[in-house]
């Protein structure tokens, strides 16, 4: 059987990413001009200027403003806005507008109107509202962007372009009977034969054979469980569909105003069912927006989980930080605000993981509509708050730390990321409903972030070459070729740690033959002869004394040794924690689950690279190096209580003080130390 992977001709990957062309590191943020009077403008354009701001997003919901009816274009109050910003050296990013189509465009065309699982029809009166298979919506897609285009041709403002926002959003699936039809070229086009289709998918299973093309639905919400290879199969076609408006509109974008980078802002770990990987190449510079989670006291190891992710789908060059908030995000349950000096350390945070951008939603927070209580760079009480305080504070430091644009960060370890793994996880049946894709990597990550490495996320089919130590959280989801890259990863003298549940199932949701754990039980040198999902209030002791919950199993070994026992619970007496030699190298197997504090504990047994020169520093200091020609740079962020202390010589860039034997690092505080570059 073949299976067709699209390849689009017009992408252009590229060795290294297009920069907007910025004298220093782009700070600014998502600026609506739209929403406020006229005689306004000259005043926030002023207030750029005072807050160190050169690089704006602009138009990224104009679209009735732009087109008011269809085919009638008003780009007058725009030329203004852009001339204005131009003649204050100010930068723009032009959005094309087309996240959010204009009334008339639903009014006209009530089909392109997402359809949900359940066959209900959605309103349109938010963004995102439009399926993202319509003809109607892309004809009306590529007009206004094929006019903003030819318009702004050679514009000198306009640095970069920033086509469309935040594909997906929260109706990344559509299924109209649009979508259905067009589900089926693209399974036509993958499988070719609909025997090869019914294979793949095990449509024997309840007597689903397919005889017809046409008798393939999406998968509607239905009475029982509906086959997870079908659903799969739905989620990718979903988010190639995305991608192909994306490429529609980026193409002509080139083809007008060649030269000038396009981009779209991803949404990197926050919106589950976008394939980031596949958009990579697609894009001339990864850019992301990240909202912290503001319920979350220690958010901020999310928020490095993302820029590290973020950095490594970029392939480890430079991204854009195209949205985050200074303050308050009102979208979530509890609109908990930022503390003094949190929205520096977000920000610098992000900065020391490869971003080369500071950008905000939005410039001046909004009076009416969905969110007008989110923050932004300009609050309601205006130019008197903490926060607008803190933003031109930002803006100063950014000016001097510009030489880090261009240097590369420095990874300890791997770990793996799979999106196709993420959806297949978390279907329906699965022998637990705690299993959770993003809180056994969240707590992996956890580990490394608290013992002051920095990770790289890896794709299990890549190159894994440069890494010692490659941690697998989740790969229920694993294919035959990223079963024997991690396989050849161990022969060649690395050290693999792979947590439970992983090497299940192809990419089709089928069990890999022969027991579990399918795919890599050669290589963790065990069978996994039973899956022992917990009760929710029950615990497991290891013979270490740390505790698991969630999850056990009933371990054999087949060449692998036993490392740490269960004590008690349904595999008592039995592995926990494995260790198996394997060529040149060391798999290492975790049967159960661990909070991050005690993986750490068995990461440190299986050799996980120790930072020594950093030994007895708090866990909550956060530690960042970067690489460039000639200097190496050390980014220390404190998020304790307590002054923290590092070793280091060096010029420190945000005090200018000199830094002889240790690099102090005050409670809440950032430092940067640039030391000349050490060679090896």
């Amino acid at each position: 059987m073949s299976i067709v992977v699209p390849v689009h001709p017009e992408s252009a990957g590229r060795a290294e990413p297009v920069l907007p062309q910025l004298s220093d590191i782009a700070f600014g943020g998502d600026y609506y001009p739209e929403q406020w009077p006229e005689h306004r403008w000259p005043e926030d354009v002023a207030l750029m200027r005072e807050a160190g701001v050169n690089l704006v997003n602009l138009g990224i919901f104009a679209w009735a403003l732009l087109e008011p009816t269809p085919g009638i274009y008003d780009f007058g109050w725009l030329d203004r806005v852009i001339d204005l910003l131009h003649e204050a050296g100010i930068a723009v990013d032009l959005a094309t507008p087309t996240a959010a189509p204009p009334p008339w465009f639903f009014h006209q065309n009530p089909a392109a109107r997402i359809v949900d699982r359940d066959g209900r029809v959605l309103g349109a009166g938010g963004r995102q509202a439009f399926c993202p298979n319509s003809p109607a919506y892309r004809q009306a897609a590529t007009a206004i962007t094929e006019r903003l285009a030819t318009h702004y041709a050679g514009h000198p403002a306009i640095t970069m372009w920033h086509v469309h926002n935040e594909y997906g959003g929260a109706n990344t699936h559509c299924y109209c009977e649009t979508s259905a039809a067009a589900f089926r070229t693209w399974l036509r086009r993958r499988y070719g034969r609909l025997d090869d289709l019914n294979e793949a998918w095990g449509t024997v299973f309840w007597g689903q054979l397919y005889s017809d093309w046409a008798e393939i639905e999406p998968p509607y919400a239905a009475p029982m469980a509906v086959n997870p290879a079908h659903q799969l199969d739905f989620f990718r076609f979903s988010s190639d569909a995305h991608l192909d408006n994306f490429l529609a509109e980026r193409n002509i974008v080139h083809r007008l105003t060649p030269g000038v980078p396009v981009t779209t802002n991803f949404m990197i770990n926050n919106c589950k069912w976008i394939d980031y990987r596949r958009w990579a190449t697609e894009v001339d510079v990864v850019a992301n927006d990240h909202y912290l989670y503001a319920d979350r006291r220690d958010g901020h190891i999310e928020l490095a989980m993302s820029a590290d992710l973020t950095r490594s789908v970029a392939g480890g060059r430079g991204w854009m930080l195209m949205e985050h908030s200074t303050s308050a995000v009102n979208w979530q349950p509890r609109n908990v605000a930022k503390r003094p000096g949190e929205l520096r350390r977000n920000s610098l945070s992000h900065l020391a993981r490869g971003a080369e951008s500071a950008l905000f939603f939005q410039w001046r927070a909004s009076r009416f509509g969905g969110e007008k209580f989110h923050s932004a760079m300009v609050p309601h009480g205006g130019t008197r708050t903490r926060v607008w305080r803190e933003v031109c504070e930002l803006g100063e430091e950014l000016a001097r730390l510009e030489e880090l644009r261009g240097t590369r960060v420095v990874a300890d370890v791997g770990a793996v990321w799979d999106w196709a793994s993420w959806w297949a996880l978390e279907l329906e049946w699965r022998p637990s409903v705690d299993l959770s894709y993003l809180e056994r990597v969240g707590a992996f990550y956890e580990a490394t972030w608290r013992g002051h490495l920095t990770t790289d996320f890896v794709d299990p089919e890549g190159d894994l070459s440069q890494y010692g130590t490659l941690l697998v959280p989740s790969l229920y989801l694993t294919t035959v070729e990223a079963a024997e890259n991690l396989a050849a990863f161990v022969r060649n003298g690395g050290t693999l740690v792979v947590s439970y549940f992983s090497g299940i199932v192809d990419q089709f949701d089928t069990v890999h033959p022969g027991g579990h754990p399918g795919a890599l039980r050669d290589v963790l040198g065990l069978t996994v002869e039973e899956f022992l999902p917990l009760r929710s209030e029950d615990r497991v002791s290891l013979d270490n004394g740390v505790i698991g919950d969630v999850w056990a199993e009933h371990v054999v070994l087949d060449g692998a040794e036993t490392v740490r026992q269960y004590v008690d619970g349904p595999a008592a007496g039995g592995p926990a924690v494995t260790r198996h030699h394997y060529g040149k190298g060391v798999a290492w197997y975790i049967s159960t689950r661990l909070a991050a504090r005690d993986l750490s504990a068995v990461l440190r047994e299986a050799g996980l690279p120790p930072v020594l020169r950093y030994g007895g520093l708090s866990d909550d200091v956060e530690v960042v190096r970067r690489l460039g020609p000639e200097y190496e740079y050390l980014v220390a962020i404190n998020h304790g209580d307590l002054d923290a202390r590092l070793p280091g010589d060096g010029d420190e860039l945000l005090t200018g003080a000199p830094a002889a034997g240790q690099l102090v690092v005050p409670a809440g505080g950032v430092r940067v130390l640039r030391s000349p570059r050490r060679r090896m």
